[in-house]
C-alpha cells in the first residue's frame, strides 16, 4: 500500500493511493499515521479494506508528511563510503547515530524557509524507515520484520550549525522544514529489498546525487539490529538511513542552498519530492 496524508497544515487526514492512482480518504477507517497507527497490526487491518468503496479525494490537495507525528526521528551519518570520503572522514566501524527534532517534519512539496542567518544549508536524499513493531535486541536476520514501511526523506542540514557550533549534530539538522517525509509511506510488503533502490536528488534541474542503497555501509537490517542493542524502537519511530555522495558540503567549491533553489528527490517506488527554498 501507498499511504499518505492530505490537507492543509495541521488538518491532514489519512489516505491511500488505490491501484488506479486515485487518492482514497481513510478517515473513519484508520487512525492517523503515527505511533500505533503505523503498527504492523494496524497496517495489516488496512489490507482488508475495499478501497474502491471509499470516497475519492478531489482536486489536487496538499500532501503532508507521510507520518503525522514521529515518536523519535533518528538518523544515520556517513553511511555511504563515497559520502564519508567527500566529507573527509573515515568510514565508520559502527553506525553513527544522531537525532533530528520531531518538529522539523514537513510535507514532501512544502516550501523551505532557511533558518535566520543560515549560510550553509545543504541537501541529503535518504531512504526513510518507519518502525512498525517494538524492537529490542533483535538480530540482523529478523530486523526487517519490524519495519512498517519506507519513505523518501530529505535530511536538510545546516553545516555551520552542525559542525562549527560545537556539540552534537542535532542542532544542524532540526530547523522547521528540515525533515520533508513522503509523499508516501510504502508498506514493507511492497519493498522486497530495501538495498536495491535507486535514490537521486537534483538541484535546479542538475543531478547532484545519484546512487543505490546497495552502496550503504550498513544495511537497513544492520542498522535496526544495531540500534536495538541500545534502545527499544517503537511503532512510529523514523530512521533516515544516510545519504550518498553529492551534497553541497562535499563540492569544490562548496555549494549551499539559496532562496529560489529547487530540490527534487526520488527513490525508486517510493515517490518524489519537490522543495523550493523561499
Amino acid at each position: 500500500m501507498k499511504l499518505l496524508r492530505v490537507g492543509p497544515v495541521g488538518q491532514e487526514k489519512p489516505a491511500c493511493l488505490d491501484a488506479t492512482g486515485v487518492i482514497r480518504d481513510l478517515t473513519g477507517v484508520t487512525a492517523d499515521f503515527e505511533g500505533e497507527g503505523v503498527s504492523l497490526d494496524a497496517l495489516e487491518a488496512l489490507k482488508g479494506v475495499d478501497l474502491s468503496a471509499l470516497p475519492a479525494v478531489e482536486g489536487n490537495p496538499r500532501i503532508g508528511a507521510a507520518v503525522a507525528r514521529v515518536e523519535t526521528f533518528y538518523a544515520i551519518g556517513l553511511n555511504y563510503a563515497q559520502h564519508a570520503a567527500e566529507a573527509g572522514m573515515e568510514p565508520p566501524k559502527e553506525p553513527i547515530l544522531f537525532n533530528k527534532s520531531a518538529s522539523c517534519l514537513a510535507g514532501p512539496n512544502d516550501a523551505l524557509t532557511l533558518p535566520k542567518g543560515s549560510e550553509k544549508s545543504d541537501w541529503e536524499v535518504e531512504l526513510g524507515v518507519v518502525i512498525g513493531k517494538r524492537a529490542q535486541n533483535v538480530s540482523v536476520e529478523e530486523a526487517l520484520s519490524y519495519v512498517a514501511g519506507y519513505c523518501v526523506i530529505n535530511d536538510v542540514s545546516e553545516r555551520a550549525y552542525q559542525i562549527e557550533r560545537g556539540g552534537q549534530w542535532t542542532k544542524g539538522k532540526s530547523a522547521p522544514g528540515f525533515g520533508p517525509v513522503g509523499p508516501y509511506l510504502v508498506t514493507a510488503d511492497e519493498v522486497p529489498d530495501p538495498q536495491a533502490l535507486g535514490l537521486r536528488l537534483s538541484l535546479n534541474g542538475e543531478m547532484v546525487q545519484d546512487n543505490f542503497t546497495s552502496d550503504m555501509i550498513f544495511s537497513v537490517a544492520e542498522i535496526i539490529a544495531h540500534m536495538s542493542e541500545f534502545m527499544a524502537l517503537v511503532p512510529g519511530d523514523v530512521i533516515a538511513t544516510g545519504t550518498p555522495e553529492g551534497v553541497g558540503m562535499g563540492m569544490k567549491p562548496q555549494r549551499f542552498l539559496r532562496v529560489g533553489d529547487v530540490m527534487e528527490l526520488e527513490i525508486d517506488g517510493l515517490g518524489r519530492q519537490r522543495t523550493e527554498v523561499i
